[in-house]
Formats: structure tokens, sequence, C-alpha cells
């Protein structure tokens, strides 16, 4: 009899240390550094651990589920868009986001990251359509610096927080003309460059000829305003030096010495080659001049 009761109580201590064991597994709760972690009863979430490390549960009435807390990359595939000068382009570009909030992701979406993948592809393709049929063509290749990527941003705002996700940033990998139309397309923009090139030659050359007409009609004024003002300038001399003359000949003391000096002028200019020899007659003008010298 003893040894039966004594197998018995080893017998119930086995099961009572299995119970402790499952009690205890059922109880705790283990949270990564990279998830959160729901607190469920009956479906409804009672709490959320977002700390890493170990944690408490009621066993068999609290079940828990968790939620990815790291930042998360999703692809999203190529789709057209329509730009408003009515050219279609392909987009393609990729998107890091994160659960922000992980009640409401659970509520909103399941807790299904394929469930908000497909949100966001939708968010994110309505958002590059808005944006892009408010601009042409040029200026959607002209803002692949990132502007367009800011500007879609700007778009979504805060429009996922309802579903708890944050949306870190869009990038975008491709943003090209369809492959069936590039080269019609390529043709014709360099087409309508080489109009526009020809068009600034033509209007430059134009504005070059007016410049040359201008300056042309400047330099022929100003040459004629200095022929008329050196012309003026000569007759005012020509007065001068007849008014000089007329004073001269009004008084006989004046007129005789002056006609002295015309005289000697005169005399020095005959002077001329090697010989210094002048021979004048005695009615001469200039002999006349010496004979009256006293």
């Amino acid at each position: 009899m003893a040894k039966t009761a004594k197998k018995i109580s080893g017998v119930l201590l086995v099961i009572l240390l299995i119970a402790g064991v499952v009690l205890l597994s059922a109880s705790l709760v283990v949270t990564r550094e990279d998830e959160y972690t729901l607190i469920k009863q009956f479906g409804k979430i009672e709490r959320t651990i977002s700390e890493a490390g170990l944690s408490f549960k009621t066993p068999f009435l609290e079940t828990t589920e968790t939620l990815p807390k790291k930042m998360m990359f999703y692809d999203t595939p190529p789709s057209d868009v329509i730009t408003m000068d009515k050219k279609t382009m392909v987009s393609d570009s990729y998107v890091l986001w994160r659960v922000s909030d992980p009640v409401a992701f659970a509520q909103t979406l399941n807790s299904s990251v394929t469930l908000a993948e497909t949100r966001i592809n939708t968010t994110v393709y309505n958002a590059m359509k808005n944006v892009i049929s408010s601009l042409s063509q040029n200026d959607v290749i002209s803002g692949r610096d990132g502007e367009l990527d800011q500007a879609f941003m700007d778009n979504i705002g805060n429009s996922m927080d309802n579903y708890g996700i944050e949306l870190i940033s869009v990038e975008t990998k491709h943003l090209d003309l369809p492959s069936d139309n590039k080269a019609a397309v390529y043709d014709r923009m360099i087409s309508e460059r080489a109009q526009m090139a020809a068009t600034y030659t033509a209007e430059g050359e134009s504005e070059a000829q007016k410049i040359r007409n201008t300056t042309d009609k400047e330099i022929a004024i100003s040459i004629s305003n200095a022929q008329t003002k050196a012309a003026k300038i000569i007759a005012e001399g020509e007065a001068e030096y007849m008014r000089i003359l007329s004073d001269a000949y009004s008084n006989s003391k004046r007129s005789d010495f002056y006609a002295f000096i015309r005289s000697l002028e005169a005399a020095k200019a005959s002077l001329t080659g090697e010989e210094k020899t002048l021979i004048l007659s005695k009615d001469s003008p200039i002999a006349q001049i010496f004979y009256q010298i006293d």
C-alpha cells in the first residue's frame, strides 16, 4: 500500500509540474525588438506591448498577436499616368513604411501586411495620378531630382493615419515614356527643339539688324552734326578773319604795318631753292615799302 501511495504521489507531482510549466508558458509573453505584441481577450484588444522583453497575460483567456515594428519596403507595380498635356508616362516607385499605430492597424486592416500594401499601392497611385495630371510632360521630366517625390508625399498627407500606417518616403525608381511610343516622342521633341532654336535664331538676327540699323543711323546723325558744327566753326573763323582784316585796313597806321608784314611774307615765300637772292624792280610794291622807310 505504501508503495502504491508513493507512486500516486509521484505521478501527481509530475502532473503538477507539467501543469505549472504549461500554465507558466501560457502566461509568458515574449516581445521582440522589431515587433509589437497585442494582448486580446475574446477578440478585443486589451493592451499593446511595444517594448522588447517579457510580460504576462491571463492564460487561456487572453491571446497574443504580433505586428511588425520595423521599417518595411514595398515595391509598387509599374503603372501608367497621364500628364496635363495628355501624354502617357510609366511610373515605377517604391515605398518605405511602418506601423505607427498597431491598434488602428489591427482594427482597420485585420493585422494584414498584404492588405496594408494594397491600401498603400492605391493611395500612392492616386497621389501620383493627381500630381502628374497637374503637370506638363516637360515639368514631370525636369522634376526627377526629388521634387516629384516630395509632391507625392504632400498629396498623400496624413491620409494613412487612419490605418495606423506611417509612410516614411515615396521614391521614384523609373518615370519614362512607354516603350512603344518613346522613339516617336523623342523625334517630336527634337523637332520642337529645332523649331524653337530656329525661331530664337531668327529673332536674334532680327534684333541684331535693328541694333545695326539704329547704330548706323546714330553714326550718320553724329557725323552730320559734326560736319555742321565744323562748317559753323570754319564760317565763324573766316568771319573773324575778315573782321580782323577790316579792322587792320580801317586804320592807316595799321594798314601800312599790315601791308609791310604781308610784303615780307610774300618775299619770304618767293625765296625758294638754293638761290636766296631777291631782285626787285624800283616800282615793285615790295621795293616801295623799303623806299618809304626813313
